[in-house]
């Protein structure tokens, strides 16, 4: 048990330093349209004049559940917005541990769950599809069902898509061969 679980923590470790990549480095913006200064001053013009009341959260625009709201919304266009009144730093030194540590804790969450089947599942490529239909499954639900749900366009989801899955297949797969239980032959 303890050694799968110090694979959880060497596979949440690998999960962060992929999620690094993809999203802490100049490669992230490979995710996100770009609009020219002046534009994005503007809107965080009327952002700080709009949503600063409310303060920090997710806003729906327009809002709905009322007949014009709706219709609004059926008209578009639309925005799902993740707003923070305050601000913070590009590199945010903060979330950079407690990123570490939701990682980490992912690791164990992995390693529980394959642990419970890895005496049963003994090979390595039986091990390997588990996890890896596993962090395809994930990935694929949470990440593309944005975009087919939401209507968003699919650029920013399929890259999280793609950050997600290989993430969580590594994390998986370095639990998978070097940190089960042996059940018999391995390969």
């Amino acid at each position: 048990m303890a050694k799968t679980l110090f694979g959880g923590v060497l596979g949440g470790v690998a999960l962060y330093l992929i999620g690094f990549l993809f999203w802490g480095t100049p490669l992230s913006r490979l995710a996100f349209n770009r609009l020219e200064e002046p534009q994005t001053a503007a809107l965080q013009q009327a952002m700080a004049e709009t949503l600063t009341a409310s303060g920090t959260g997710t806003y729906l625009i327009p809002a709905t559940g009322t007949a014009a709201g709706d219709l609004l919304y059926a008209r578009g266009p639309i925005a799902t917005v993740h707003f923070n009144s305050g601000g913070f730093p590009v590199v945010d030194t903060g979330s950079l541990g407690t990123g570490l540590l939701l990682a980490i804790v992912t690791g164990f969450v992995m390693a529980l769950a394959l642990g419970a089947v890895g005496a049963r599942v003994s090979d390595f490529i039986s091990r390997a599809r588990i996890a890896i239909g596993f962090a395809l499954a994930a990935a694929l639900y949470i990440d593309i069902g944005q975009p087919v749900f939401n209507h968003y366009g699919y650029g920013y989801w399929i890259y999280m898509f793609f950050s997600d899955f290989i993430g969580l297949s590594v994390a998986g797969l370095i639990i998978a061969r070097w940190f089960l239980p042996r059940g018999g032959i391995q390969s």
